[in-house]
């Protein structure tokens, strides 16, 4: 920089010395590299007939073996080349000719403390950015010899010819360079990384020491991850190809959507009960009597592409219409919002109304009753909150206007006048007459009278309104009180009526809740429920707003958001906690659907009964019970992200995001052990297959083992695995519970020996033939398969392999569940793929006989349980066409 030295040239200079001294040093120890190398090509040249030696101008010495050297297929002859200018050798294989495939590559060198490509990791961590074009995982790839690094090269004297140089220099230069890797002090606490083997820059390039057949590469944002090829496998055309026989079914939805929408439960003719969450409409027939226990079973309408906001039912009873939102596609591109009207005895799309129509969303929608249900109402979530009116039989917008810059929370036609349609929302209710246009699209008008309050305080919001008999109105306001609207004639002098047609006035007051009041409900005998938002109040109102009869909802399962009758007496409430009740206010209530209210992450299975446990932000730790579909417990906690079960099922270990992890014991609920292991959150909790250890992985890079008493009770600190240059994200047990692998957020792989002192392996090709006792690990030979062209490394979330060793199920970031066949080892591997998750999906594990898998959603809070089928399975598989996973939102049916 130009002028006088500033006050920050002081350690800008010393930082700048540091580099030009590091820099001189990686100079020095390239050249023992190099050395070493020139003396490993001198001993091949040594045993290598003339004809195979290319480029090199050297002759070969009287007297070489024909036979190639130890270790390298008998079907492979190294050769040396040279590339452009370089002044490095390299020893390549040529192959036989011969179809092409894989072959076994040769066994570690004995006593060798490397890996055969001479990195510190598997993960992209440690090589160079600048080493060829990212290809598909599918591809061969070179791979380096011991002490290889990969750094810019630069001329240097050292690149002369091997045959100048002293074999004795060359001994001690070998003996050396092998040093330079394996170094503490700086190196370790890099991570254990190699500071030579770190991405070099744009103009950096990388020779690739390689025997074919040893391992493969994929490309993670440019970046090579190694993985070793196990010993069995000779060709990778060995291996399974196609999607599995297996396939899913949705067997249950956990979960409703009341925390933050409304017109989301209705009863249909048939006495099933509807609803939504995430992309899924749920029709459940309950079980038992009113107040009674659960039971009874669902089935689901899965034709939307995106999450569900509201719900209308046809007069009929059968018919329903559901509008999504927008979402978008894996691209980030808007995805347009539209409302399906289906049959709710067939499960089959009538209709699909307003595509390309809608904006945002579909906020509220309802059918007219005057006409049987032939027209429908739509307000979309544009910034005017687009008000239409629908042919339902031939999918035609009929009248079209802007609402209003305020939201819209509610909109539904006169039952005894479809003319008369009325919205309500913040600060307003709309009374709108629709005339003409009935036949003709686009023809029709909408015309607007704005209700006054009057004398009467006006409300912040109106979140609900039901017609009465008689034609007057009652409205539901954020004030708590309850406002009748009946008709009155046309006033052309007061601001805001109109001078057209009779509008409506309020003629009378109510205070029903401390509160808003979010639901009203006609019933069948002519009176008025209402719930309450703060009180959590059921009330039960006669002519003239006299209270009959009430209730109150339990504080844990929150505000009342919506109301529904059942059959008889029975009546249906939906709260802002995402529960579901069913009773009555005489008896009460009792839950028959339950869920979480916001972001899960923690997922894990029962060792021997179909139960799991899940856990997330909304700091509520809950184990289900997949047999009757319930929630078996729930506690109160701090933010659970990761959670195992001993393998004796009697603790489970759940980890939170601060550093604390707990063991509570599955039947008291008690938490039997509480321990901080640093402040950064913990992504997984893993016990060994025996129980002995328990491995925390947390995102301070650090794996922690602690020792476990029998009972899983009682831990004590055994270890620290610590060579991870990012946060931990997945890790697995062998089956003999010796080892551990495990994958960073900087896509390494990475093997530890815990019952030898949680030592890292640098030398991972051993590990290839390593039997783990799960797999859920993202990154790795046997599931590179499952990785999509162009991910960016955090397509996939989730994966688990199956107990039977049969297929591995994949929670990745667009929506979707796939099944592959394991091991999954080829690119571009074709899988079945299952929507119904409106949201990223988190996590993914198998029961524990694999009759079940279990999926969390991520924001939409949403629990599936889905049936295996198919070998292996519950039951026979469907005969379905494979399908090419394609990761469009759009396509969310199973197959």
């Amino acid at each position: 920089m130009d002028g006088a030295a500033g006050p920050g040239d002081g350690p800008a200079r010393e930082a700048l010395q540091s580099l030009s001294q590091r820099l001189r040093v990686q100079e020095q120890e390239m050249e023992l590299v190099k050395a070493a190398l020139a003396e490993a090509l001198r001993l091949l040249r040594l045993q290598v007939p003339p004809s195979s030696l290319q480029g090199s101008g050297t002759p070969a010495p009287p007297g070489d073996s024909l036979a190639a050297p130890p270790g390298l297929p008998p079907t492979c002859t190294p050769s040396l080349v040279s590339r452009g200018t370089q002044t490095e050798t390299e020893v390549e294989l040529k192959s036989s000719p011969g179809p092409p495939g894989l072959s076994n590559g040769p066994p570690a060198p004995q006593g060798a403390s490397e890996e055969p490509s001479g990195t510190q990791s598997e993960g992209g961590g440690s090589s160079s950015s600048g080493a060829g074009s990212p290809g598909p995982p599918g591809i061969l790839r070179p791979l380096q010899p011991p002490q290889r690094a990969d750094t810019p090269r630069r001329n240097s004297s050292s690149s002369s010819s091997p045959s100048e140089r002293p074999r004795q220099k060359l001994s001690r230069k070998a003996i050396s360079s092998a040093n330079l890797l394996v170094r503490s002090g700086s190196t370790e606490s890099r991570g254990g990384k190699d500071p030579l083997s770190s991405p070099g820059g744009p103009g950096s390039r990388r020779s690739n020491y390689n025997l074919e057949g040893i391992s493969v590469k994929m490309f993670l944002r440019g970046r090579p991850i190694t993985m070793y090829i196990p010993s069995g496998i000779r060709s990778l055309e060995e291996l399974p190809s196609g999607p599995p026989p297996e396939t899913l079914s949705l067997d249950w939805v956990y979960g409703y959507r009341g925390r933050d929408s409304r017109s989301n439960l209705f009863v249909l003719r048939s006495g099933e009960v509807v609803y939504f969450i995430a992309c899924v409409v749920v029709l459940y027939r309950p079980g038992g009597g009113p107040g009674g226990p659960g039971g009874g079973g669902q089935r689901h309408y899965r034709g939307h592409t995106d999450c569900v906001r509201c719900l209308a039912v046809h007069p009929d009873g059968v018919r329903v219409a559901s509008g999504q939102t927008a979402g978008v596609d894996k691209d980030g591109k808007p995805l347009q919002p539209v409302v399906h009207i289906w049959d709710s005895e067939t499960l089959l799309k009538l209709q699909e109304i307003g595509l390309g129509a809608f904006e945002r969303g579909v906020g509220a929608l309802a059918f007219s009753a005057a006409d049987q249900g032939a027209f429908l109402c739509v307000v979309d979530d544009s910034n005017e909150h687009m008000l239409s009116v629908w042919d339902c039989s031939r999918g035609m917008k009929l009248a079209e206007i802007k609402s209003t810059n305020d939201s819209v929370l509610a909109v539904g036609f006169n039952p005894r006048d479809s003319s008369c349609i009325v919205t309500s929302g913040k600060s307003h209710v709309h009374f709108w007459n629709w005339s003409g246009g009935v036949g003709v699209p686009g023809n029709g008008t909408l015309t607007r009278k704005q209700g006054v309050f009057g004398k009467y305080k006006k409300p912040k919001f109106i979140p609900c309104f039901v017609f009465l008999p008689d034609g007057d109105i009652l409205t539901g306001d954020s004030e708590g009180n309850i406002l009748t609207w009946g008709r009155s004639p046309s006033d052309s002098k007061t601001p805001g009526r109109g001078g057209a047609k009779e509008t409506y006035g309020i003629v009378a007051q109510a205070h029903a809740h401390e509160g808003s009041i979010f639901a009203l409900c006609l019933r069948r005998d002519g009176t008025v429920l209402s719930g309450g938002g703060r009180d959590r109040r059921l009330v039960q109102w006669g002519p003239g707003l006299v209270a009959l009869q009430e209730a109150e909802i339990p504080e844990h399962f929150g505000a009342v958001r919506a109301i529904a009758e059942g059959l008889g007496s029975e009546l249906l409430v939906g709260t802002t906690k995402n529960a579901l009740l069913r009773g009555d206010l005489a008896q009460g209530f009792s839950p028959v659907i339950q869920g979480h209210t916001d972001e899960l992450w923690g997922l894990c299975t029962h060792p021997s009964q179909n139960r799991f446990l899940t856990c997330g932000h909304d700091r509520q730790l809950c184990l289900w019970d997949g047999e009757s579909h319930a929630l078996a417990w729930s506690i109160d906690l701090k933010t659970g992200l990761c959670a195992d079960f001993h393998p004796s099922g009697a603790v489970v270990a759940v980890g939170l995001n601060t550093g604390r992890w707990l063991v509570l014991d599955t039947e008291t609920r008690e938490i039997v052990s509480d321990v901080i292991d640093g402040n950064e959150q913990l992504s997984v909790v893993r016990y060994s297959p025996d129980g002995l250890y328990l491995a925390i992985g947390s995102h301070d890079n650090v794996i922690y083992i602690y020792s476990v008493s029998s009972d899983g009770a009682k831990s004590s600190r055994f270890g620290r695995c610590m060579g991870h240059s990012s946060f931990i994200t997945h890790l697995d047990w062998s089956k003999d519970g010796n080892f551990i692998m495990s994958n960073s957020g900087d896509y390494e792989i990475l093997y530890w020996d815990v019952a030898g002192g949680c030592k890292q392996l640098k030398n991972r090709y051993e590990s290839r033939d390593r039997e783990w006792a799960t797999y859920t690990c993202v990154l790795g030979f046997h599931v590179y398969g499952v990785w999509p062209d162009g991910s960016d490394g955090t397509d996939i979330n989730s994966l688990c392999r199956s107990h039977n060793e049969r297929v591995v199920a994949v929670a990745d970031d667009f929506c979707k569940v796939h099944l592959f066949q394991y091991p999954c080892a080829r690119a571009k591997a074709p899988s079945r793929m299952y929507g119904g998750h409106g949201s990223h999906v988190t996590s993914v594990r198998f029961t524990h006989d694999d009759s079940h898998l279990v999926s969390l959603g991520g924001k939409d809070a949403s629990i599936f349980q889905w049936r295996v089928l198919g070998a292996g399975g519950a039951g026979p598989a469907p005969a379905t066409p494979s399908r090419t996973p394609s990761l469009s939102p759009a396509s969310s049916l199973d197959v």
